[in-house]
């Protein structure tokens, strides 16, 4: 028993490694997972050749065929003199099936050799002229046209393989569009490590009028001209607050920076409201500094480190949307919510917290109209008596009609009124959400207590 898988190098036989031909030439039988490779012509026609190529006509998808092949490997491997399995590239690059076979055979006992080969990447940046040391990331084309934002540095250069056809070109323009400008420059390499090896730069919102896309065509991403990445600015921080940064930032706590946020916060709400796109660039960029030097304090302080923050929102947002990540199916707003509520209530209950108010999570240091409202909109969702509540009629004589503009003359003019009597309205409505908040707190973990 005794599985090798062998790397065919990129293209010609004259790029196939001295061990991998030696080792192609000592088999009786060799099963190739495709005939799709320029070598293959080269053999000696005494080599006895197999593929697999069968499968991907019986298959639907290429996942499907890679896991029929990878089967088919092991049940030749348990043979006695075993199998010689040649894959192209090198078997660990942009190759599949490799680890899985290597996985399942360690659980099945059979040895596995692996003779590594010329991957594309070699030829594929000579060709390019550039060094993949200095920050290249590599990714497969399947597996980024799959995400709606690609997870990438784009101030580094960026290779995706194995973009197969036209219709894949699409699906990786819009993923990559979602980061980069739509006139930013992208290579497509064809051929790589053969005498037909080609580059045709297009804008990045052209990529899928051109066509000639098949297995060994690649594209090149050159960096951003300008940081693009969260991490760069996670960089700054560190760079601020190091020994021999800045005085002021050296000095900043939590606690420093708290004007600062909530500053900011309000910025960026003032952007919005403007309606400003440029100022609200801007101002987003602001906020999230005022994020990258809390989390570079907690860094520094051992509390915790930037993958805990984004790890953290990312597994709580995954999990409170099961109707988006799992199997929940909902059909409504109102449905999306009262699941979230549960969701919680359970994650609650699970951290010990089963007596905390559901308004707990409403922040004191809001305003206390925007406090106000919120109290009132989860009180809602669990079906709570808010209080005292003015009718249509009401609010028709009060405002005269039901528009924000309207809304917001009345709210300036009782601010105008308690002003002159002496009285602070912020201060009385958050006594005011104080007590709803402690009778509604009362109201739910009684209904909790009935269920």
């Amino acid at each position: 028993m005794r599985i090798t898988i062998v790397g065919l190098g990129p293209s010609r036989a004259d790029i196939i490694t001295r061990e991998a031909w030696e080792v192609l030439s000592s088999a009786d039988e060799i099963y190739l997972r495709t005939r799709q490779h320029p070598a293959v012509a080269e053999f000696p026609s005494s080599w006895k050749l197999h593929s697999f190529d069968y499968l991907y006509e019986s298959h639907e998808s290429f996942s499907a065929v890679y896991n029929a092949v990878v089967h088919k490997v092991l049940q030749l491997g348990r043979r006695t003199h075993g199998v010689v399995y040649a894959v192209p590239g090198s078997p660990y690059v942009g190759e599949s099936t490799t680890a899985e076979i290597v996985k399942l055979a360690k659980d099945a006992g059979i040895p596995v050799r692996i003779i590594t080969g010329v991957s594309f990447l070699e030829p594929l940046f000579g060709l390019l002229g550039i060094d993949p040391v200095d920050g290249a990331q590599v990714y497969d084309a399947m597996l980024l046209a799959q995400d709606r934002f690609p997870v990438l540095l784009p101030e580094y250069p960026v290779v995706v393989a194995q973009c197969y056809s036209r219709a894949l070109a699409g699906d990786v323009k819009l993923t990559l569009m979602a980061m980069y400008p739509d006139d930013h420059p992208v290579s497509i390499v064809r051929n790589v490590g053969t005498p037909d090896a080609s580059v045709e730069t297009v804008p990045l919102f052209e990529l899928d009028r051109h066509t000639g896309f098949d297995h060994m065509t690649s594209l090149y991403l050159p960096p951003l001209p300008h940081a693009g990445a969260y991490e760069s600015l996670q960089k700054i921080a560190a760079r601020l607050r190091a020994p021999d940064g800045c005085p002021w930032d050296k000095e900043q706590t939590h606690l420093s920076l708290r004007p600062n946020l909530l500053e900011e916060a309000y910025e960026v709400l003032d952007a919005l409201d403007a309606e400003n796109s440029a100022k609200l660039q801007e101002e987003l960029g602001d906020l999230l500094l005022q994020v990258a030097m809390h989390v570079q304090i907690a860094s520094e302080e051992g509390d915790f480190k930037l993958p805990d923050v984004v790890g953290g929102i990312v597994e709580k947002l995954i999990r409170r949307h099961p109707h988006v990540f799992g199997d929940i199916a909902v059909s409504s707003v109102e449905e999306v919510l009262e699941n979230w509520e549960k969701i919680k209530r359970a994650e609650r209950e699970k951290a010990g917290e089963a007596r905390r108010s559901f308004l707990d999570g409403v922040p004191g240091a809001l305003p206390a109209l925007a406090q106000a409202q919120a109290y009132v909109t989860r009180a809602r969702r669990r079906n709570l008596p808010v209080g005292a509540v003015l009718s249509d009629a009401d609010i028709a004589g009060l405002l005269g009609d039901s528009s924000p503009e309207r809304l917001g003359e009345v709210l300036w003019a009782m601010a105008a009124w308690a002003d002159a009597r002496g009285m602070d309205a912020e201060s009385a409505l958050r006594e005011t959400n104080a007590r709803h908040k402690a009778r509604l707190s009362d109201l739910d973990a009684a209904s909790l207590h009935v269920a």
